[in-house]
């Protein structure tokens, strides 16, 4: 495939693994609290991370190490435990499509502080995603009015944190491929996520007969290997062979894969829910149109 297919695959691919993750959030939750879910999610990438690709952390030069410790942190550890906590609250579906804030600061960022240049056009294909993303907050705020919509500015955190997060491997770290950076992130993770969880009474109650909690450990097993180690490398790829507004993007077709599993699992859709993603997918045309 050509840089233009493969970009094009790995956005449809990430699409369909970020947005299955939302669900297998819920689920794990019924065994484990926030930010057991946000450590143990970490861990479980780190190891997996650490047992298939140490080799690759031998090109992290010298120089990259001060821009993986940042992309670490507000790409994966912060908003980790952000998604984790506004899942407790808001329907994974609303968390999904919340998540679509991302390429309008990724690119407002950007152009403020890295000096990525953008198109008129792509700015005029966020503003109608966003608005497809307000049909859909809004409408899913009237169907859902026992929930608490302030949870909503975690996921707002969380994706300004994405947005310098894919600035700053476009613009730091383009040289290190994108199995080095995932790992590079995970080896410096893995010992505060240990921290975070040790402050918790997960060790104390650990119990292997606890089928709720095996099932729960099950989903982020899932959760951790594929829809964290191996999509964020799949992801760093995508920034490298596109730009980062292209590849934040995803997160406007994430919610469509999140609302059909929400969907499935009891949560309210409506026909004005349905029509706010569609916008959003001409927002995503307009954004990545070439000409």
């Amino acid at each position: 495939m050509n840089n233009q297919q493969q970009k094009w695959f790995y956005l449809t691919l990430l699409s369909l693994v970020w947005g299955s993750s939302f669900i297998l959030m819920k689920k794990a939750l019924l065994g484990v609290t926030p930010i057991q879910l946000g450590a143990l999610r970490m861990i479980f990438t780190a190891v997996f991370l650490l047992t298939v690709a140490f080799p690759s952390l031998k090109k992290i030069r010298k120089k990259h190490y001060k821009y993986i410790v940042y992309t670490s942190l507000v790409g994966t550890f912060i908003p980790g435990f952000l998604f984790a906590f506004a899942i407790t609250t808001i329907d994974s579906s609303i968390v999904s499509i919340l998540n679509s804030l991302t390429p309008f600061y990724t690119l407002i960022f950007g152009a403020m502080v890295f000096g990525f240049a953008f198109k008129r056009r792509q700015l005029y294909g966020i503003l109608i995603g966003l608005l497809g993303t307000l049909i859909l907050i809004l409408k899913g705020a009237a169907l859902n009015p026992d929930q608490n919509y302030w949870y909503a500015f975690l996921i707002i955190i969380a994706s300004v944190g994405y947005a310098f997060n894919a600035n700053m491997v476009k613009k730091y770290l383009n040289d290190l491929n994108a199995l080095s950076i995932v790992t590079g992130n995970f080896l410096l993770l893995i010992i505060p996520a240990i921290v975070v969880l040790s402050f918790t009474d997960f060790f104390a109650t650990f119990d292997v007969e606890n089928e709720v909690l095996m099932q729960s450990l099950g989903y982020l097993a899932i959760l951790s290997i594929v829809g964290t180690g191996i999509a964020k490398t799949i992801y760093n790829k995508l920034v490298h062979i596109s730009d980062p507004v292209f590849s934040s993007s995803v997160t406007y077709l994430i919610p469509l894969v999140a609302i059909f599993w929400g969907v499935l699992d009891g949560e309210k859709l409506s026909t004005l829910q349905v029509f706010g993603g569609v916008v959003i997918l001409i927002g995503v045309y307009l954004v990545n149109r070439k000409k």
